[in-house]
């Protein structure tokens, strides 16, 4: 090629290259080397010299995110989640994702309420960060098969496709690397929209006084409690024993389960943080609606994680137009719901007569009993005369079965938030 020709051509495609270059979000160094901390510093100074920066406070958001899962697994690995060793020998790739520490700390009641308290710290922080993005038309490029998290403590990075790397081959999980999704502001809303969704549990385990289980069967999870009954940690936790006693089976550890299932009633040591879970579910449904109405405004088609009816989703599930809008009406019915504005049916009685206010449930909490509520009289205090929710219509559920089909609807529930 003559030198005339070449250097122009040599030029342009470095040019093309550092284009490239600069185009790659700041997130994705940090999220594709697993450097959560220090992405979050960088990103966090980015904004602070440029506050307008959309993509670096959606990639600050999907870092934050990630790091509440981070720092959770830490917090199992140091206090000893039981994992090989309550589990019995485990395949080898499942082993690799949950380590053994060999000698972890004693975890205390505090010490665990304190792990939950982390991470729902961590997800408020992520919301907010979303929450805060204004830009209608931001981006965010990820290869999502990419992003390493040290999601077990034990300082391994693991990644998508190490992940599925049991069920991929070498072939597949090279082009895994290549993955990419082009993340814009209808995901947003999604992404904070489950950090909601997992806030609320967070905060519902958070009110309830969980002490007294904890004494009795948190040893069947971690390896050192500091409980009143220390002889409980002498027996054989090896759920792989369970039936290999001496008399057919481990009396011990049954007799522990038991403990577990018959605990399962809670007086509530913080009734505020009930109305905490409530707002958290009461923004979910904000943002799953809000979402929807940026996803229907997209006029492009870029690798998009959840299409509108006229776009293609890089995970090749067509979305038709009669699927949003059964869905809208899901998500409007979840509403009226929340705001005690519709009813539970109530599954005892005369059908119809009454139902049960869901709002109250978390405005006026009282003792948690899983097992009365299903037989019923713990939802005596909260039966009100009213209009029933539509989800106990079955043309409702028609509609749904017709829309989504019928073993597929929770699926795709779970995919569109």
């Amino acid at each position: 090629m003559r030198r005339e020709i070449l250097i122009p051509v040599c030029l342009g495609t470095l040019f093309l290259m550092s284009q490239f270059a600069a185009a790659a979000p700041l997130a994705e160094e940090y999220l594709t080397s697993g450097k959560l901390d220090e992405g979050a510093q960088a990103l966090q100074k980015q904004l602070k010299a440029n506050p307008e920066d959309d993509e670096a406070r959606f990639g600050l958001g999907v870092v934050q995110f990630f790091q509440s899962f981070e720092h959770l697994g830490t917090d199992f690995y140091q206090y000893g989640l039981l994992t090989r060793s309550g589990f019995g020998n485990l395949p080898g790739q499942v082993s690799d994702f949950l380590p053994h520490n060999p000698n972890p700390e004693t975890i205390s009641y505090a010490d665990f309420r304190q792990m939950l308290q982390t991470w729902v710290n961590d997800l408020n922080a992520a919301e907010k960060t979303l929450s805060a993005i204004k830009d209608p038309d931001v981006k965010l490029p990820l290869p999502v098969l990419s992003i390493k998290v040290n999601l077990f403590g034990n300082g391994t990075l693991v990644d998508g496709s190490y992940l599925m790397g049991s069920v991929r081959t070498p072939e597949e999980q090279k082009q895994d690397r290549n993955f990419v999704i082009q993340f814009d502001r209808g995901d947003v809303d999604w992404l904070a929209g489950y950090c909601n969704f997992l806030s609320a549990w967070g905060e519902v385990l958070l009110a309830i006084d969980g002490q007294e289980m904890f004494n009795c069967t948190a040893h069947l999870f971690f390896e050192k409690v500091d409980t009143p009954y220390p002889f409980l940690m002498e027996s054989n936790r090896n759920f792989g024993s369970l039936l290999g006693g001496p008399r057919g089976f481990n009396r011990p550890l049954v007799s522990d389960i038991l403990a577990f299932i018959h605990l399962w009633r809670f007086e509530l040591k913080e009734p505020e943080r009930m109305k905490a879970a409530l707002a958290h579910l009461e923004d979910m449904q904000r943002h799953a609606k809000s979402m929807w109405k940026f996803y229907l405004a997209e006029t492009d088609n870029e690798r998009e994680w959840i299409p509108n009816p006229q776009q293609t989703g890089v995970l090749e599930i067509k979305v038709t137009q009669e699927m949003v809008d059964t869905w809208l009406v899901v998500l409007d019915e979840a509403g009226e719901v929340l705001q005690g504005k519709k009813l539970i049916p109530f599954w005892r009685g005369k059908p119809g007569t009454q139902g049960v206010n869901l709002r109250r449930v978390f405005t006026e909490p009282r003792e948690i009993d899983p097992f009365l509520w299903f037989q019923g009289t713990a939802a005596a205090p909260y039966l009100e005369q009213g209009e029933i929710t539509d989800f106990a219509n079955p043309e409702l559920w028609t509609r749904i079965n017709r829309t989504f089909g019928r073993n597929r609807f929770f699926t795709l529930a779970f995919w569109f938030n």
